[in-house]
Parts: C-alpha cells; sequence; structure tokens
C-alpha cells in the first residue's frame, strides 16, 4: 500500500490539471484515491507518519494533517498506540452536509439504489408542515433501498417540492446531485436521530434479523434563503453506521 500511496501522490504532483500546490491537501487526496481504488482495504492500516514522511520527502507535521483530516471524515480512525486505520464501520460525520453518495464513494464504495417509488404527487399534511407548502401544491417523492455494492444499509424516503424537482426520474444515485443542477442543493440541515428496534419489513430490506439496532433519522434540508428544499426519512443498520458529532465549549 505504501508503494502505491507514494506513486500517486507523485502522480497528483506532476498533474497540472489538478495540481493542489499544499502538499497536506495532495497526500490526503492521495490517501483518498488509493482507499478508493481498494489498494488497501477497510481495518487495513495505513503505513506510520514517520515511514510516510520518509518516503514522501514531506514534514511529520505535514503528514499528521492529512491524515486528521480524513479522521475527521470518517475515512480514517485512530486507535492509541495502534496506529491509522481504513474505517471498517462507515463513519458519518454531523458537522459536514454530504450526501449518501458522497460518503460511500469517498470510501471507496459504489452506491446504488432500488427504487420501489419515484412519483410527483399532491403534498399530504405531514410534508405540508415539514416543506412549508401549502395544502394542494406537488412534490416529488422517492422512496429507495441504498446500498454499498451489493449490501444494504438504509432505507430512504425523500420529498421535495415538485417546484424544485418536476421529474422524480432525474435522480439515479445523488438526490442532492440532481439538485444541484437546479442551484437547489441545500447549504445547511437539521437532523433528528433516534435508536430504533427494526420492524420485519424494514430489516428483511436491510438484510438483518428483525428487532435489530437501527438508527431512525429525519432531515430538512434548506437553501440560502432559509427555503425547506428536502425532508428525507432513512432507517439505517445500526451496525454499520456511525454518526459522529465534534462538540466544543463557547
Amino acid at each position: 500500500m505504501q508503494n502505491a500511496l507514494a506513486e500517486e501522490y507523485r502522480r497528483l504532483s506532476r498533474d497540472t490539471t489538478t495540481h493542489q500546490p499544499l502538499a497536506y491537501l495532495r497526500l490526503r487526496r492521495a490517501i483518498r484515491n488509493v482507499i478508493q481504488h481498494r489498494d488497501i482495504e477497510p481495518g487495513q492500516t495505513l503505513p506510520s507518519e514517520r515511514d510516510l514522511s520518509q518516503v514522501l520527502g514531506l514534514s511529520r507535521v505535514t503528514v499528521r494533517k492529512a491524515i486528521s483530516g480524513l479522521v475527521e471524515e470518517g475515512l480514517l480512525t485512530q486507535r492509541h498506540g495502534a496506529g491509522t486505520f481504513v474505517a471498517e464501520r462507515i463513519i458519518k460525520p454531523m458537522s459536514r452536509l454530504t450526501s449518501f453518495t458522497e460518503d460511500l464513494r469517498a470510501r471507496g464504495l459504489h452506491p446504488r439504489s432500488e427504487f420501489f417509488e419515484r412519483s410527483v404527487g399532491e403534498v399530504t399534511p405531514e410534508e405540508s408542515m415539514a416543506l412549508n407548502l401549502s395544502p394542494g401544491m406537488l412534490v416529488a417523492r422517492l422512496h429507495r433501498v441504498r446500498y454499498a455494492e451489493d449490501e444494504p444499509l438504509a432505507i430512504e424516503r425523500s420529498v421535495v417540492p415538485a417546484s424544485v424537482l418536476p421529474d422524480p426520474h432525474e435522480v439515479h444515485d445523488s438526490l442532492y446531485e440532481a439538485l444541484e443542477k437546479y442551484n437547489c442543493r441545500p447549504v445547511r440541515a437539521l437532523q433528528r436521530l433516534r435508536a430504533v428496534l427494526l420492524g420485519a419489513r424494514q430489516a428483511r430490506l436491510l438484510h438483518v434479523s428483525a428487532g435489530s439496532a437501527g438508527l431512525h433519522i429525519e432531515r430538512r434540508g434548506f437553501l440560502d434563503d432559509g427555503r425547506v428544499v428536502e425532508f428525507t426519512t432513512s432507517w439505517y443498520r445500526g451496525d454499520i453506521y456511525d454518526f459522529v458529532a465534534e462538540l466544543q465549549t463557547d
């Protein structure tokens, strides 16, 4: 893995089309790329800071800064006295608003969706309250199972104003990518999480036993002007996903 990482770092250094002048950002991208290319697998150890600094000709401060950014993203984990590892569980930082698709791609996984519904209909009372829409307005609805490769990770129901997303069939994997085409990608979101036991149907769709631990998440996504453009309800497998938040004192 060390040779693959050194080669990728040098390739990025030579690539004038995507050249990043800051060495720690270049190294961060190189580590992300070798994970995406599966040159290192989940659970495997990253070379030590000392080894990387020697091989790449970088200071240990630069190497540490590159790695710490990927730890914050959840792509890497650190165990005191044991080293730095590629995360086995999917760690979702709650400080950054990223899509399911972006999170998996950053970990070298192939995201895909199995849709049960992609339709347009009149807003329900619950949806009307969540999206601040008047009764009778139209919304696009998406109901699907989200996969990493062939492993189901989450069940997701998303509702978006039809004025923002007139055709839900434009969504293939990433809802946010579809919204970005209309300059309506959320810039902030409010999320509510709670622990649940997965019901029989949810467990069957997620390939776990009924009564398994899960996470129920409600999210509302907002534009700069305060409009709500997304109301998503999800059920995540508790055996794979960790949601992490950084807390600070005032």
